[in-house]
């Protein structure tokens, strides 16, 4: 079963993904599309038991995907990196806020469930639906009931855990972490039970069987590696000439594990046959950050850099289009741009737009800055901090917020962790935005 495959991609179909802004359940078998709407990289998908699509974004919304349209869930203060689906047609998301919040779309209200004390990077819904296990770079898992009992906490990973995924069962839980390893733990008590894998990387995602025979991970040297389960030897090895491996997703129905990693690439693992059926470039630049299938397996969802999901057919990625949207403007070469531009597009471009409106961006639209009292702009919802804050910006203003960095200059609001040390940039950078952000 071991297998080596190395960069290969099909020709690329000329024709443009036609744009449906429509439920998974209402599309037509085998149609690609794409879902567009978000401000910001799509970095988490899943799908309803019905094939409704959600999505977590870098613009700090969550979106769910109906034929009217998508329906917006805003509150984390931070990038969302994961939401899946739980009982009574609820959802649960967590983020780079640190905190796990439960939606209700039928009242269209959210709560806080709970913290860890740094961000969450994936989640996990017990079988029953009532429990739902988040994995946090604060290096433990916590198991959420969901009728607001105290969480289990999963401790004794030596570094950021990066996956989690409960047994069929629900009785174990499953994590991998920065620290190299596979870890399985009593999902009750949060006992640690064994080490299934000590890899030489650090491990970024995983994946069970759904009669738990096997279990597949994926690493940040490339390896995308199968161990039997319950005795944990190796029978696969299915690692690309690529690094690291950042997503995965699994369809029983198709028999196929998807894997996506940080050059573009989405391969496909046969699981009947054991090998590699197709290794389909998704993006011209940029990873592949999230992955899902179809309820029927027969489309594979992705995000990556672009703002938008995208989605294929898994019997045509070979004539396939790539992602688009994926030349950002932070991508662009430093030699075409101003030093004021590439601070612009480096630093705050990814969150901010220079237009009048915000466009569902993590942050809010820059066009007339200058003199306009912070916490202001009516399409963007800001923190309390930001919204009593006593400040105007200007260019002294601007230059000490990046000089001292945001969350000394005003703590407790949403803007991340961002500093220019050289006076000349932040200058470059300012009469840049007094040029670009000036209202005609």
């Amino acid at each position: 079963m071991k297998s080596t495959f190395l960069n290969s991609t099909g020709s690329v179909f000329r024709a443009a993904c036609a744009l449906l802004i429509l439920a998974a359940h209402s599309l037509q078998a085998q149609e690609a599309f794409r879902l567009e709407g978000h401000g910001g990289p799509v970095k988490g998908i899943s799908t309803t038991a019905d094939g409704t699509i959600l999505t977590a974004s870098f613009d700090n919304a969550v979106g769910l995907w109906t034929p009217d349209g998508p329906r917006w869930f805003d509150g984390h203060e931070a990038a969302v990196n994961a939401v899946v689906p739980v009982g009574d047609g609820r959802m649960v998301s967590g983020g780079d806020d640190f905190s796990l919040r439960l939606w209700d779309p039928a009242t269209g209200q959210g709560r806080v469930l709970g913290r860890h004390s740094a961000k969450i990077i994936r989640l996990a819904v017990s079988p029953e639906g009532t429990r739902v296990a988040s994995a946090s770079w604060d290096r433990t898992v916590r198991v959420w009931p969901l009728d607001g009992a105290d969480p289990i906490e999963l401790r004794g990973h030596a570094n950021t855990v990066s996956d989690v995924a409960f047994s069929p069962d629900g009785a174990r839980v499953y994590t991998t972490s920065a620290d190299g390893t596979v870890r399985l733990w009593d999902a009750h008590t949060g006992e640690f039970r064994r080490r299934l894998v000590q890899h030489g990387f650090g491990i970024n995602t995983l994946l069970i069987a759904p009669d738990e025979s096997w279990l597949a991970y994926g690493a940040v040297d490339g390896g995308t590696r199968v161990i039997t389960l319950p005795e944990g030897d190796e029978s696969g090895d299915f690692t690309a000439d690529r690094r690291p491996i950042l997503a995965m997703a699994y369809s029983a129905g198709a028999d196929l594990i998807a894997v996506g990693d940080a050059q573009g690439y989405i391969m496909m693992i046969d699981t009947v046959d054991w090998r590699i059926s197709d290794d389909f470039r998704a993006t011209a630049a940029g990873p592949v950050w999230a992955l899902a299938f179809s309820p029927d397996g027969q489309n594979i969802h992705a995000g990556g850099i672009s703002d938008a999901l995208h989605s294929w057919p898994v019997a045509e990625l070979g004539n396939a289009e790539q992602m688009a949207g994926t030349e950002r403007s932070f991508l662009k070469k430093p030699e075409l741009m101003s030093n004021g531009e590439r601070q612009f597009q480096r630093k705050c471009s990814i969150c901010h737009t220079l237009e009048p409106d915000s466009k569902r961006r993590a942050g809010p639209t820059l066009y007339g800055l200058f003199g306009r009292p912070a916490g202001t702009v009516s399409d963007y919802l800001y923190s309390d901090t930001l919204v009593k804050a006593d400040l105007v910006w200007s260019e002294e203003t601007i230059d000490l917020l990046f000089d001292l960095g945001p969350d000394h200059y005003i703590p407790g609001s949403k803007m991340p962790m961002q500093r220019i040390t050289g006076a000349q940039d932040r200058a470059d950078l300012i009469a840049f935005l007094r040029d670009a952000t000036t209202e005609n």
